[in-house]
């Protein structure tokens, strides 16, 4: 069974950055996907970002272009959300997630299989 595990996040301050990483054990990403998702207080979840761990592309939700990027590293098994320009409606927890095979649906939960326990992103005003 695939773990995922989060860290890296935390409190910041509105138009700080943040760099959340997500290492797997018992598994890995090779042969499908990496994906972030977030869920804010009352707010269903929400699809972030995603990466094809074969050949690196990514995919991001379109209101986080150019603030948010997706990015891997093989070696650890990992895969990173940077996120810069941060705003209070950024807060909420942000979950890994892995699956083998959701293209084209990358931005549906369903598809994925294996999820972290979350990391808490709190930005202040």
């Amino acid at each position: 069974q695939m773990q995922l595990v989060e860290s890296g996040g935390g409190l910041v301050q509105a138009g700080g950055s943040l760099r959340l990483s997500c290492a797997a054990s018992e598994g890995t990403f090779s042969s499908g996907f990496g994906a972030w998702f977030r869920q804010a207080p009352g707010k269903d979840r929400e699809f972030v970002a995603a990466i094809r761990w074969s050949v690196g592309t990514t995919y991001y939700a379109d209101s986080l272009k150019g603030r948010f990027t997706i990015s891997r590293d093989n070696a650890k098994n990992t895969v990173y959300l940077q996120m810069s320009g941060l705003k209070p409606e950024d807060t909420a927890v942000y979950y890994c997630a892995a699956g083998r095979s959701p293209f084209p649906a990358v931005a549906a939960a369903s598809r994925y299989s294996y999820w972290g326990q979350g990391a808490q992103v709190t930005v202040s005003s």
